[in-house]
């Protein structure tokens, strides 16, 4: 098993779909790589042009895709001080290409909607928006954006490699497409290109949360709704605020093989900082206080070992999230995962 202290040796390259995920899902990793003084690449499929924006001050962001892109890059940029992440790059500009892609386009958020019954969001569930715009990430060619990110990944030659599992977390249509973009793409960087050699990154990572851990994490949510009284006022004080129900999300169902885990609570106030920078999209960030005394906020060696949830924030939905003392990742499983992404290549989509 892989921890925060036996990383293995050489650059960290981790493809997300969208600002704020990278923090979301993998920002203890890229905050322990970084501590760790090891080189870290973070790659962004868009710029997270659909999204949601909390909050009355920047409310007239949402639905203007252009400001709100710009805005969210300012975001990512604050969220990756925060991290220690230095070189990031958009797939649709990477150095060493054309600034366009073929198209003559920008890869735009694809959009999406919430699914299940109840609240949106509470399901944990997305599926495709009613509207895809025309320059979205998802109507853009496969084989091309795999291709880009080849180069990448021929240049900066990463040790691991990190992308969503083949759900993308929890089925939005971008995740799952940055999941088919970065299986092709690590085909493609296997051969060599005119410029560099081939390369073969020694580890590929999924990130997962192991079932029964969000099982437990989400009824830790729930006992401290009805017992622990300092939890009730942080929810009075937010009466639109929901927990989590319904089936797990393709994050934790199936289960899979845990290779590496991260301690995140050695890097906690690097995350939070880089969790708050997303503004727009995370609200409600909470340290849990294990004396349950209103107001604290313990340094995260004073949590119990036993307890997973270090807090909990909200996005746009409303809906809390366990903010996990560990972070999960599953090897790849690239035979399977390559015939089903050689297959949206074959079919075009």
């Amino acid at each position: 098993m892989i921890t925060e202290t036996t990383l293995p040796d050489g650059p960290l390259l981790v493809v997300h779909a969208h600002p704020d995920d990278e923090t979301l899902a993998t920002g203890g990793l890229l905050a322990t790589w970084a501590a760790a003084g090891r080189p870290v690449t973070l790659v962004t499929c868009t710029r997270g042009e659909r999204g949601e924006v909390i909050g009355t001050a920047l409310a007239h962001l949402e639905g203007d895709g252009p400001a709100l892109a710009e805005h969210r890059e300012v975001e990512l940029a604050g969220a990756l001080r925060a991290l220690g992440v230095e070189d990031h790059v958009f797939l649709d500009a990477l150095p060493g290409q054309p600034g366009e892609l073929a198209q003559g386009q920008r890869l735009e958020d694809s959009g999406m909607a919430w699914v299940g019954d109840g609240a949106p969001g509470a399901s944990s569930q997305a599926g495709a928006a009613t509207d895809v715009p025309e320059r979205a990430l998802v109507r853009a060619s496969l084989e091309e954006c795999a291709e880009r990110l080849a180069v990448l990944l021929r240049d900066r030659r990463p040790a691991v490699v990190v992308t969503y599992e083949p759900g993308g977390g929890y089925g939005h249509p971008d995740h799952v497409r940055a999941h088919q973009i970065t299986t092709r793409a690590l085909a493609l960087a296997a051969e060599a290109d005119g410029a560099h050699a081939a390369h073969v990154p020694a580890h590929v990572w999924w990130n997962v949360v192991p079932p029964q851990v969000l099982s437990d994490a989400r009824a830790s949510l729930a006992r401290r709704a009805e017992d622990d009284p300092w939890f009730q006022a942080l929810l009075q004080t937010h009466p639109s605020a929901a927990l989590p129900q319904g089936p797990l999300p393709a994050v934790a169902e199936p289960a899979r093989e845990v290779v590496a885990t991260i301690d995140v609570r050695p890097v906690v106030e690097q995350v939070e900082g880089a969790l708050r920078a997303h503004a727009t999209q995370v609200h409600w960030v909470e340290s849990a206080d294990p004396s349950g005394t209103p107001g604290g906020q313990p340094a995260a060696t004073s949590l119990p070992a036993t307890d997973e949830v270090l807090g909990w924030y909200a996005l746009s939905n409303d809906v809390l999230v366990p903010w996990l003392a560990h972070e999960y990742y599953a090897a790849a499983e690239p035979q399977a995962e390559q015939r089903d992404v050689q297959r949206a290549v074959s079919e075009g989509r």
